[in-house]
């Protein structure tokens, strides 16, 4: 299945309970929190965009790998050899999950920033970068030694693929030239037209990386369908623990740039040389820019939830996570002060991540008074995605000095936001008690007083 501006053939209409799937059995689903007026709660954990919990089947397939984990690559003994081969089969986990081509290359990183600058680095000479301003810091960044073009946030899928398409034809044709690109933005889970700019790009004579970070935990993701180039994605917003990530696509810029890292693994054989120096011949694999011992444990794992995803089925992820949006966009929808945040309107398709603001509250008051007084987890700033998040915010500043605001950028007022997303593990009570809190906090206020300690507002003691 493919993604485009609409992603799943999953009936929009799917309401009823009781052909909703049950949630996926994640960690700390039982886990409990003390609340500032007393007693416990269970944690209702609604901060997936950040770092999704784990699945219990990739704990549990971890735990039982690891006490026969051992030097990957370069050991003779049994166990070095059944980790060299569960790690290389991991690759070919991912390499299905994504369907990449039978030439692509699967690279194990450490996160999405990881991917994309180890992708930044592989650039050819004076590439040229287009990236908008939608994205998360991590795929806006990396381009340093590149000449970057940002595009300013579009309004609607086609006015995105227009932009681009401006852009692409005012460019040198003859140089290379990359289109960075969100699958689903981490401030308005708003799926983006991800086909239709990798056709641009490449009508353009420009290729593509997809950051798929927020796109690949909710939806199937196809390098074939879509056409990208590469693909990139982190394993903590996958299911998996933290510490892994991929990169994911056509080998060429990979294998003729620098290794990523120098050292062993990356290198193939090492020899000095009459005058003193060294002489180095580096892998042309994807252990070119793997070099040092590698995160077996975090590459395992994500094959695990690349598997455990499969298997659950998207079709009914998406059904699960459609009814859920529902909920909580419902739920929020009924509270006047609430300003759900949203490039493309109310209508486009989008993951279980929204972002929004309280009229009357700032943000961080209002995530902390969530967390303190309800046991709700969510997510209150810029979302690592500030210049996304000032222009969604633009014309409706918070006050400066409440508990919590946030530093502002010179020149410009406190600007922060609140964000809940959720997931295949998100039971039914944990949005329902999201919804049944933000309605009582903007009806009674907070029950507690807070103050602001080390930038983030707590309750005071």
């Amino acid at each position: 299945m493919s993604v485009s501006t609409s992603v799943s053939t999953v009936p929009a209409d799917q309401s009823v309970r009781r052909d909703i799937p049950e949630p996926l059995p994640v960690l700390g689903r039982g886990v409990t929190v003390p609340l500032v007026t007393g007693g416990e709660v269970t944690y209702a954990a609604l901060d997936y965009a950040a770092s999704a919990p784990a699945l219990q089947r990739v704990w549990d397939d971890v735990a039982a790998y690891a006490p026969y984990y051992g030097s990957v690559h370069r050991g003779a003994g049994y166990l070095s050899q059944l980790s060299t081969d569960l790690f290389e089969n991991a690759r070919g986990t991912v390499a299905e999950f994504l369907d990449c081509r039978a030439e692509d290359q699967v690279v194990f990183t450490r996160s999405t920033t990881d991917s994309l600058n180890l992708l930044a680095r592989a650039l050819p000479t004076d590439c040229q970068v287009f990236v908008f301003e939608t994205e998360h810091h991590a795929s806006l960044l990396p381009w340093r030694d590149a000449r970057v073009t940002y595009l300013d946030a579009p309004r609607t899928p086609e006015r995105a693929v227009a932009t681009l398409e401006r852009a692409l034809a005012d460019r040198d044709p003859h140089g290379p030239a990359l289109v960075c690109v969100t699958g689903a933005s981490n401030v308005t889970g708003e799926l983006w037209p991800v086909r239709e700019l990798a056709a641009a790009a490449h009508a353009h004579g420009a290729r593509i990386v997809l950051d798929a970070a927020q796109l690949a935990p909710h939806h199937p993701v196809s390098v074939r369908d879509l056409d990208v180039d590469w693909v990139a994605f982190s394993g903590h917003k996958l299911y998996a623990p933290f510490g892994s990530g991929v990169l994911a696509g056509r080998a060429d810029w990979l294998r003729e740039a620098e290794p990523y890292l120098a050292g062993g693994g990356a290198s193939r054989t090492v020899a000095r040389r009459a005058d003193g120096a060294v002489d180095v011949r580096w892998h042309e694999s994807a252990a070119r820019h793997e070099a040092g011992s590698p995160n077996v444990i975090g590459a395992y794992a994500v094959a695990s939830a690349c598997a455990a995803l499969t298997e659950a089925g998207f079709d009914d992820l998406v059904a699960r996570e459609r009814y859920l949006i529902r909920k909580v966009r419902a739920g929020l929808a009924e509270v006047p002060e609430v300003r759900v945040l949203s490039l493309f309107g109310d209508d486009a398709p989008r993951v279980g991540v929204i972002s929004f603001v309280v009229a009357g509250w700032n943000s961080s008051h209002f995530a902390a008074a969530l967390s303190a007084e309800y046991g709700i987890g969510v997510r209150d700033g810029l979302f690592c995605a500030h210049p996304l998040v000032r222009t969604l915010l633009g014309g409706d500043p918070q006050s400066q000095g409440e508990c919590g605001a946030p530093e502002a950028a010179p020149g410009e007022k406190s600007l922060n936001a609140i964000r809940v997303s959720f997931g295949a593990g998100t039971p039914d009570e944990h949005v329902d008690r999201f919804v049944a809190a933000v309605r009582e906090l903007v009806r009674e206020g907070a029950k507690w007083t807070y103050r602001t300690e080390d930038g983030r507002c707590v309750p005071a003691v």
